[in-house]
Parts: structure tokens; sequence; C-alpha cells
């Protein structure tokens, strides 16, 4: 039955990744065939909101990286806030690992990419672009695997990924945000006041904190600070643990990350990486390749990544402030450290902030995140492959 077929495609980690990589391979042909204008009309149609004098009026690639990629981050926040309460970030033993890891494959990625990039002031704006993991993917070919791999490091890279998140959310507010309306702000410093009283008075109606939120997201949109810091100031906002009208308990905090969940994985994400990955490859010469910033991001996400997060695993560990994660070889922990170079979706959204969507590189930067994500997937697949083998031997 083609239902049970999709409910099972649904269910597999793997299910998210393989989505990705199949919408990447459409916008690819779309952008290269004979339909290159649908596609481009498609992603620069009109949508327009307005209510009474405020206009919102964007072409349907911004409402994606403004709109949808906001209730992403609103789900990232809302795992970040789980984890740190409750999960694998709630003590100081769990977090020191990957905390460090995290920081190492932030910190590595970011220097490769200014050690091609010095002195040139508009191409370091796109010093984070390698500083990103994309978990649907790297989760997703770790679950090709099967059972071989330790539960310890997929909790592990997890881990790894939402302070990677968390470290990119600080990145966006701070080095990604233009001229600040103050009006804007007041609104939606406003707004968070009273989503931080509706958490205080225990209020549990989701429609409210959803109502508010969408005030502070417009806020947000208008003030100059990138719209999806919204999605996780709201997240942070949603009470972990309410109790509805008959006094019963429950979480509103995890049901919206289960409804979210789904939509994230097998809507947004791939819409997002539709309209973002459609490389002009007819318009790249081997010598826009060969330029500092394509450079600066696929050796930043290959070897960068992979170095800053096992280098900094291998000292955590040498030292006696970390162990390596139970039942895991060194080769299955550097394995993964290859994984976290899959920038791939949230690379993407980096770019799209450094350098405000414009062609200066004629695609060179988006098809060297491509090829740097690749490269990180493959490697860090055939790695793992090999280190479970000799287990099994």
């Amino acid at each position: 039955m083609p239902t049970q077929f999709l409910k099972e495609f649904m269910q597999k980690e793997s299910s998210s990744g393989i989505l990705l990589i199949m919408v990447t391979i459409l916008a690819l042909f779309l952008q290269n065939s004979f339909l290159t204008t649908f596609y481009t009309s498609f992603l620069h149609t009109p949508v327009e909101i307005r209510f009474g004098d405020l206009q919102i009026a964007k072409p349907l690639l911004l409402w994606v990286n403004d709109g949808l990629m906001a209730v992403f981050f609103f789900l990232i926040g809302l795992e970040v806030k789980r984890e740190v309460m409750e999960g694998h970030l709630s003590s100081l033993k769990q977090i020191t690992l990957p905390g460090l890891a995290a920081i190492g494959g932030m910190a590595v990625p970011a220097l490769v990419f200014i050690a091609f990039n010095k002195g040139e002031s508009f191409a370091m704006n796109g010093w984070a672009i390698p500083t990103a993991t994309d978990i649907a993917f790297a989760l997703g070919i770790l679950s090709l695997l099967g059972p071989r791999v330790p539960v310890s490091l997929k909790i592990f890279l997890m881990a790894l990924a939402i302070i990677d998140d968390l470290g990119a959310i600080v990145i966006i507010a701070l080095f990604y945000t233009s001229e600040l309306s103050t009006l804007s702000i007041g609104i939606a410093a406003v707004s968070l006041g009273v989503l931080f009283l509706m958490n205080r008075m225990n209020i549990a109606i989701k429609s409210a904190y959803i109502l508010v939120g969408i005030v502070l997201w417009v806020s947000v949109l208008k003030s100059g600070v990138h719209a999806t810091l919204a999605g996780v100031a709201l997240a942070f906002m949603i009470p972990l643990s309410s109790k509805d009208k008959k006094g019963n308990s429950f979480s509103m905090s995890k049901e919206m990350e289960q409804d979210l969940h789904y939509w994230v994985a097998f809507m947004i994400l791939p819409l997002f990486a539709f309209v973002n990955a459609g490389v002009d490859l007819k318009g790249i010469s081997p010598t826009e390749m060969a330029g500092s910033v394509p450079l600066g991001i696929m050796f930043g996400l290959f070897v960068g990544k992979q170095v800053g997060v096992f280098g900094f695993s291998l000292i955590a560990i040498k030292m006696g402030i970390a162990s390596l994660p139970k039942e895991s070889s060194w080769t299955q922990l550097y394995g993964v450290s290859v994984l976290t170079g899959i920038g791939f979706t949230m690379s993407l959204f980096v770019d799209s902030l450094a350098y405000n969507d414009t062609q200066i590189y004629h695609y060179a930067d988006k098809l060297a995140i491509l090829l740097g994500s690749l490269f990180s997937g493959l490697l860090g697949y055939l790695v793992l492959k090999m280190a479970t083998k000799r287990q099994d031997h």
C-alpha cells in the first residue's frame, strides 16, 4: 500500500536526508535545463500580505528564507531548551565532549576560510558559512549504517549539532544584523515581555503563544535583526511543563516539537533546499571555483570541520576532561567528525545572509557548499563503514 510505504519512509532517520538529496538534484536540473525560466520565476513569485499600513512584500525565495526558516529555528530552540533542561546537555559531564568538539568545529573552519580570504572585506562576510552542520543529513548517513554504530556516537553527534545550531543563532544575531529600527525592536521587546509573563503565569494555550509569536516575528522582521531569531526567542518562552484544565500535567514544548518535526523535516527543509540549491553550473568556470571564497568554503567544510571536531575531542579525552563515547573507537569518532562537514542547508542559509543572495561569485560559493558537503558525507560514510567492518571481524 502506498500509504503504508509513505509512513515507513517518514519514520526512518535517513528519509529526510534522502528527500533533501532528491530536491537538490531537482533544483539543479531545473536551473540547468530548458526549465530554468520556470524555476527562476517560481523563486521570484511576489507574495504580499497587508494589514492597513503594515505591508510585507517579498519574493517567494525570501518568504522561505525569512518565514519558514523561522519555524525551523523555532524547532531548534525547542530542542535546545529540552536538551539543556533535561536531556543530553543537562549536566557538565554530558556537555563537555560535544561542547568542546562543537567549538572546534566552528573555530577551525572559520580560521580556514579567513586564511583564504584575509584582506578581502566583502568576501570575509562569509567566514561563518563553513561553521555549520546539517543535522538531518549527518544523522541520515549515520543511520544508513544501522545498529553497528553505537548509540553513544549518535547522541554525541546530536548534542554537537544542537550546540552548533546554538552557535549559528549567536553568529546570526551578532554578525548578520542590518541597521536597526527602534520602533520595531520596542514592539519585539514588548512581545517578548508578554510571552515571558504568559510563561510565568502558566498559561497553557498554544494559540495564544502562536499569536504573540507572529507579532514578534513581524516586528523582528521589520527591525533589521534576522527574522529567524524570533523563532528561537519564542521557543525559549514555551513552557516545558504545564497543566491542562483538568489539572493533568503535560509538556506544551514537547507537544509542539513533535507536531513540527515532520513538517520541518519533510516540507520546510526540502523547500528551503529546493529554492536555494539551484546552482547555475553553466556560469561557473574552473577559475571561479579556484577563487578564495569557494576554496575557503570547501576546505573549511571538508578539512576544517573534521580537524576542529576530532582535534578538540582528542585533546579533551587525552587531558581527561572527557571520555570516548561508550563502545566506540577512535576511528568511529573520526568518521563522525568528518560527517560534521556536511553543512548543506545551514551553510546555504548563512551564505544567503553573508552575500545577500547576490550572484557576485556566479554560484561558485553555493557549489562549493554542495561539494564540501558531498565530500564530507562520502568520506565519513566510508570511514564508519570500514570501522564497523573491522568490529564485525
